[in-house]
């Protein structure tokens, strides 16, 4: 049998900065500048020149919005603001007298902000979150735009946006659309200065028709929630030190009104317990590229400051499917910089109907100098073109002519080849899967106004014809059932454990003092989010702690040390850097956790590079080992169906392949160390807040499997993370925790997933049409943060026949597996 090794204390006894602090903090200024786009850039507006002066406003120049709020937390040690970071590249800021007030005005906002949520919640601990989520704090407008400084005609306008769970956007003022502060002060600034650059410093897509009247706007950067880094990362890319080189991975609309779903998003038709996705596939770019719909910024949108060209197009096929697109691109400018390929096919029509173009693969190019080239290649199989076929439940690519479109960005590709399939091609056999329980009227595209904007898509005049092989390949029938989980070193374990102590193990530790507390159940290490059960520890099971993300490690900033032990503390010690704990300080030796805040999600995938993210993940994986917590609950992943769901700001993007590449990524960063692991989540159609955990998401089984399960199978293949995290939600009727469906026959038979299944927190608290011993029937072994109630829940299903011993005892050997693999025993 192992040995566990005791968990150290939390934290360090000094507050000074530790070795691996500033190398992470490199990482995460990298990343956020690699992840910026730059939308707009008319008359080389930047990069501003060495020193220059310049004019800075917006109260988010002084305080920016790093990151999330809730789960999304992280308390590090420092944010560097964009006054800051301007100030080190050298930059003259003209505006430093308003940023000064600026910061005063942001302070006694902030206390009044605290103040009115804590005498909402009036002492109601368990309601707080819910109040903290629905009041979210807004900027204050600062003080009026002075005068201009006659030596520079430039000024900087910061925009920020706070993003949060448990609450979905309003297209409202000071959310969706500029408040009047900022249009006025915009329009001020355009009265005094003759350049205007915008930095978006939002979690989610908001509406820029001011740029329709100010054609003083001559830049508009996208810095999303940048992390600690922000200021530094914001200045490297302004000075031309780092080149923009993000691309876009959602769609901004004209309008709010132009996504198809705008009028039944959520709270938007007073319905927020079923959500019926009439859009079925067609979301995000599927949308408003088969429908042609004009948008304001497409997907894959972004410049930089050079040019490239695409050359030496030529295609391969081998006998399985498997396509080779190879190309040359030149930076035909004169700074240096990256581009991002991308190759979209053209999707031949159906009868049940398809998008015209999909993303099919993608690769981000090294720093090239003027006049540089690259050879790179583009592969992808048959998955990318197949669709879900609801009347036999097989995936199946169609007969037909396949365009492979080339470019920069979705809007400027063109098709620069062909694949002819001659025949259907059936790629896997699988079962159905949550059926819906109503009717759905789906949108459904007109074949001929499809077929014309189909031909409105350019083509090379050196496009040319190759035949899509697929005479090697074999269609695949999954198996269906419950995994053979014996003969390992787990299952020997489990076999041994009596009932009770399987029990304990099937959820989190409540013993531990953790109760419910969201997101901060966790006792050995202080703001972690929960730990499973040491009920075991005399039998090989060690305990194993969980903490939030999705930016980085959510852990208390301090915490005290009383008879060798971590004193408990509560939820409102855990966020916001502990504004809101009025507790007196505890007696006892004092320790820090500073944890790196690195980008959003939302932010990093807008890198396109896979790197940048395994390079986050490895940064959180060291930490993960520093603090010794195991199982990280990110990344979140879910897809963007519309741009006011409150969370979308730690979600990839509204496309599921560039979703499940960049979790794979992150998962195989974190996962470089040993003993350490994601949660990728939350598993499934997790793309609303308000009334999470009373949602239904109706939707075809078509869409579920194309749109929202693709991107987790894309992870699960290509990294295998350690845990996933069922969602709150129902899926047409049924909880997603509660869903064998989900768990057992996607997540397990078809998708190959091998570690653990646990639930979001709380998710088994809120009725009975969602309980834990539902979550064992369904195959997710782990309910969280865990309660008594869970564990009564689960000895009436066994009394009752609803659950088996077995069923139990197989769920408790993945957690134990999980376990075993941890950092928790002696090497």
């Amino acid at each position: 049998m192992k040995t566990i090794k005791p968990l150290p204390l939390p934290g360090f006894d000094t507050q000074m900065e530790q070795p691996w602090e500033q190398p992470h903090a490199k990482i995460a200024r990298t990343a956020a500048a690699d992840s910026f786009v730059l939308l707009k850039n008319e008359a080389e507006t930047l990069p501003l020149a060495a020193g220059c002066r310049v004019a800075l406003y917006g109260v988010g120049a002084v305080y920016p919005i790093k990151g999330g709020t809730g789960s999304g937390d992280v308390n590090e040690r420092y944010v560097v603001s964009i006054a800051r970071g301007l100030r080190d590249a050298g930059f003259i800021l003209t505006s430093e007298a308003w940023l000064a007030d600026a910061d005063k005005a942001y302070s006694t906002a902030r206390l009044a902000w605290r103040d009115e949520i804590l005498d909402k919640a009036e002492g109601d601990l368990r309601g707080f979150f819910g109040y903290y989520a629905t009041t979210p704090f807004e900027m204050p407008a600062g003080e009026p735009i002075p005068a201009a400084d006659p030596e520079t005609d430039t000024a900087i306008y910061v925009i920020s946006r706070i993003a949060g769970e448990g609450a979905d956007r309003r297209p409202v003022k000071g959310d969706y659309y500029l408040s009047d502060a900022e249009e006025k002060a915009i329009d001020d600034l355009c009265s005094v200065y003759e350049r205007i650059v915008l930095l978006l410093n939002v979690g989610g897509v908001i509406d820029l028709s001011i740029l329709d009247r100010q054609p003083k706007i001559r830049s508009v950067l996208l810095i999303g929630q940048p992390g600690m880094e922000c200021g530094h990362a914001v200045a490297d890319v302004l000075s031309g030190a780092v080149a923009p080189s993000g691309k876009l991975t959602n769609t901004w609309a004209l309008s709010y009104d132009d996504y198809p779903n705008a009028k039944t998003f959520s709270h938007m038709n007073g319905d927020v317990k079923h959500e019926v996705y009439t859009e079925d596939i067609y979301v995000g770019y599927r949308y408003f590229d088969t429908f042609g719909v004009p948008v304001r910024y497409g997907f894959g949108d972004g410049i930089g400051y050079t040019r490239f060209e695409l050359d030496n197009v030529w295609t391969e096929c081998g006998t399985d499917g498997t396509v080779s697109l190879h190309y040359s691109v030149k930076n035909t400018g004169k700074q240096a910089g990256r581009e991002v390929v991308q190759l979209y096919l053209v999707l031949p029509d159906t009868a049940s109907g398809r998008e015209i173009r999909c993303l099919a693969a993608y690769e981000k190019t090294p720093l090239l100098s003027g006049g540089a080239s690259y050879t790179g290649v583009l592969t992808f199989n048959g998955e990318a073109a197949a669709t879900y076929d609801e009347t036999r439940s097989a995936w199946v690519v169609p007969q037909g002519r396949y365009g492979l479109c080339l470019g920069t960005s979705l809007a400027g590709s063109c098709i620069a080849g062909w694949l002819e399939l001659p025949e259907e091609q059936v790629l896997s056999v699988c079962r159905s899967i949550c059926p819906p329980q109503q009717k759905i009227d789906r949108l459904h595209p007109d074949h001929a106004k499809r077929q014309a904007q189909m031909d409105s898509i350019p083509v090379s005049g050196h496009s040319k014809s190759i035949v899509w092989d697929f005479s090697s390949a074999e269609t695949v029938s999954y198996k269906y059932g419950n995994p053979d989980e014996s003969g390992d070193e787990a299952a020997q374990i489990a076999a041994r454990l009596t009932v009770d102590q399987l029990i304990e193990l099937s959820a989190g530790d409540p013993g531990k003092g953790q109760g419910s507390e969201l997101g901060s159940a966790g006792a050995s290490v202080p703001g972690s989010a929960a730990e499973t059960s040491s009920c075991a520890l005399n039998d090989g099971v060690a305990n194993i702690v969980l903490a939030d993300g999705p930016a980085g490690l959510r852990l208390n900033q301090t915490c005290y040390i009383r008879d060798g032990h971590p004193i408990k503390q509560g939820f409102m010690q855990s966020i916001e850097h502990g504004i809101f704990n009025k507790e007196p300080e505890p007696e006892g030796d004092r320790r820090w956790q500073y944890c790196t805040a690195i980008p959003v999600g939302s932010l990093l995938a807008q890198s396109w590079d896979e790197k940048v993210l395994m390079d986050c993940g490895d940064a959180v994986g060291d930490e993960m080992e520093r603090f010794n917590v195991t199982l990280w609950l990110a990344p979140g992943m879910n897809i963007h169906r519309n741009p006011l769901c409150g969370r979308n700001f730690e979600y990839y993007s509204e496309d599921p392949l560039l979703a499940g590449k960049m979790a794979a990524a992150m998962t195989k960063g974190v996962q470089r160390h040993k003993g350490c692991g994601t949660t990728i989540k939350h598993f499934a159609c997790n793309n609303q807040e308000d009334n999470r955990m009373g949602s239904d998401s109706i939707l075809s089984e078509r869409a579920l499997r194309e749109i929202y399960l693709r991107g987790f199978g894309i992870a699960i293949r290509e990294s295998q993370p350690m845990s996933i995290m069922t969602s709150y939600n129902l899926i047409n009727g049924v909880h997603a925790a509660n869903n064998y469906d989900l768990c057992m026959a996607v997540a397990r038979n078809e998708f190959g997933f091998k570690g653990v299944i646990m639930t979001d927190w709380t998710t088994t608290e809120k009725g009975p049409d969602c309980t834990a011993a539902g979550c064992i029937r369904a195959g997710n072994d782990l309910t969280m943060p865990g309660k008594d109630t869970d564990f009564e829940s689960i000895r009436e299903g066994l009394a009752s026949g609803l659950i088996t011993e077995q069923e139990l005892r197989r769920c408790v050997t993945r957690t134990i597996r999980t376990v075993l693999a941890s950092r928790r025993y002696m090497d």
